[in-house]
């Protein structure tokens, strides 16, 4: 994984001593805090519903065991204890209090970690494939494009300033694990016939009170190329972009006025204009970066086959266990979705463990899915048993990836200023109402994504079932929404009706699963089944 250089650390250590000075002069009364707002949201600090709330960048996803132990640390030592997991593989504290954020930056710096620009008009945290580097099916690891982009975007002026927030995804594999088509810019790593490495570009996707799937706008740029065609999107973007409504500034809805063809064409002159001046960064720099992402140092002749005398780990490994490119080698899902927690949680306590596991096990390192679960993604096959008996007793060995009771859900009304309804009850009594493990399994993969608000950060819309809290009339109601998905054949959720209260929306998302499995075909998922029946299929089992 990437390391800091002097440059690198100076530059975080300097933001902080700035924000330190920043937040005493607010303290004193010496800033408003409409003054100060701006300059907290670059450093990822928002005020919610009871306390200020810290997000933290995790870039690509990817930890090592010091970081998390730091993490562990900050969460008992300046929240109530445990830290939160995001869809943008970042983690999240709920109960800052202001006087000490930069207290906690400064601890973040000691372990080579920031907020910067987790919040604010800027380009967010880059998110990846959480496999990658491990991946059987990936063309290359895309971690050192998702971190040349991140140095080359940090503090760029011309990025600096955007009309709004601009999220970026990398992914190496024809499987997208990483909801690629539903971000503002997606790249996926390719090889052209003459085996030269490049990227499909797909510009314009997005959540929130607009969703859009991005497009394909380019088969192919040469990787060397890459970072010019940014400039271009985000130059068009920039130059056109609707700065007189919130609700209109994302390049989603530019992409969407202008056409997919005619933003194409700007983005694409653009392009061509940048190339002539020679601006495009020089393959030393892309080197210098990916020499810290040399694979770990695997050992050969390892056993391949897994022990599967004990039942219970059977299960655990069935579910929770991906092939690793490496013969002897495997990865290892750790679900953050127990039946009576909330997703996305961990304790300090469990923090620790994992990075005990992380530093023993999977070569000091670990990652975080957008899926609000974390990965050991280079761990023995030799080692699993160990593994799953550290992850049962610290209360981590459920064995539930991608099934109905791995639940995506924002922190929602009981946290959030902006939330309309809460999620986290809704994703608990779903949970429980499916907790038997053979149901779920019987149900096979079914993607369940609750939000509280219009703006998505459960991800709703790429719910094979989505639930969207909405308030009718000061009323939390929540809308059901079924067939979306944020995979390779990415599709945009339609809601079925009306919506309903909180029992009743667990009543609806039950009936809705009983009636996929009543005409399910012989290997259907959930969003298959959907897809060849439609909405017509559901309807009435759902109303009545």
């Amino acid at each position: 994984m990437y390391k800091y250089d002097q440059y690198d650390q100076a530059m975080v250590d300097a933001r902080v001593e700035d924000f330190r000075d920043q937040t005493r002069r607010r303290l004193e009364g010496k800033m408003t805090d409409d003054q100060f707002k701006p300059l907290r949201l670059k450093n990822g600090l928002y005020l919610q519903l009871h306390a200020y709330m810290l997000r933290v960048a995790i870039p690509y996803g990817t930890l090592n065991s010091r970081q998390l132990r730091k993490l562990a640390h900050i969460a008992r030592t300046y929240d109530r204890g445990y830290g939160h997991f995001t869809t943008r593989q970042n983690l999240q504290y709920h109960w800052i209090k202001l006087e000490q954020a930069p207290d906690i930056l400064a601890e973040l710096a000691e372990v080579e970690m920031h907020c910067i620009q987790t919040s604010g008009e800027s380009i967010r945290n880059i998110s990846a494939d959480h496999y990658a580097g491990a991946a059987a099916d990936e063309i290359m690891d895309p971690r050192p494009w998702a971190e040349t982009l991140r140095q080359m975007t940090t503090f760029m002026p011309e990025f600096s300033y955007l009309p709004r927030k601009f999220k970026i995804a990398v992914i190496a594999a024809k499987e997208d694990r990483a909801a690629m088509r539903w971000h503002d810019f997606g790249l996926r790593i390719v090889k052209n016939d003459a085996g030269e490495i490049g990227f499909e570009v797909y510009p314009g996707g997005g959540m929130g009170r607009t969703p859009f799937i991005a497009y394909k706008s380019s088969d192919f740029v040469p990787q060397h190329q890459i970072f010019s065609y940014l400039q271009a999107v985000l130059r068009v973007w920039n130059r056109n972009a609707r700065r007189d409504n919130i609700h209109k500034q994302r390049m989603k809805i530019l992409v969407h006025e202008l056409g997919e063809e005619e933003f194409t064409r700007q983005v694409e002159e653009e392009f061509q204009h940048i190339l002539t001046l020679g601006t495009d960064f020089p393959q030393a720099e892309y080197e210098r970066i990916a020499a810290y992402f040399t694979p770990p140092p695997f050992e050969t002749g390892l056993p391949d086959e897994i022990d599967r005398s004990d039942p219970d780990f059977a299960v655990w490994v069935d579910q929770q266990v991906a092939p690793h490119k490496a013969p002897g080698y495997a990865i290892a899902n750790i679900s953050l979705k127990p039946i009576q927690g909330i997703g996305g949680d961990m304790t300090a306590e469990q923090m620790e463990v994992v990075a005990d596991l992380a530093e023993r096990y999977s070569f000091d390192e670990l990652r975080v899915a957008h899926t609000q679960n974390l990965v050991l993604p280079h761990v023995r096959k030799a080692d699993l048993y160990a593994i799953w008996q550290a992850l049962r007793e610290a209360g981590l060995a459920d064995a539930n990836l991608d099934l109905v009771t791995d639940i995506i859900a924002c922190p929602g009304l009981d946290y959030c200023t902006l939330a309309n309804a809460r999620s986290i009850p809704v994703a608990q009594k779903i949970a429980e109402r499916f907790a038997d493990l053979d149901r779920q399994k019987d149900l096979g993969e079914l993607k369940i994504k609750i939000s509280g608000c219009i703006n998505a950060c459960g991800h709703h819309h790429a719910g094979h079932i989505g639930i969207l809290g909405v308030d009718r009339k000061g009323t939390e109601n929540y809308q059901l929404l079924l067939g979306g998905s944020g995979d390779e054949e990415t599709s945009q959720a339609k809601i079925t009706g009306p919506g309903f209260d909180e029992a009743g929306i667990v009543d609806a998302v039950e009936r809705a699963v009983e009636r996929y499995r009543e005409i399910r075909e012989p290997g259907e998922r959930f969003l298959d089944t959907y897809r060849r029946v439609g909405m017509d299929g559901f309807k009435e089992a759902i109303y009545g």
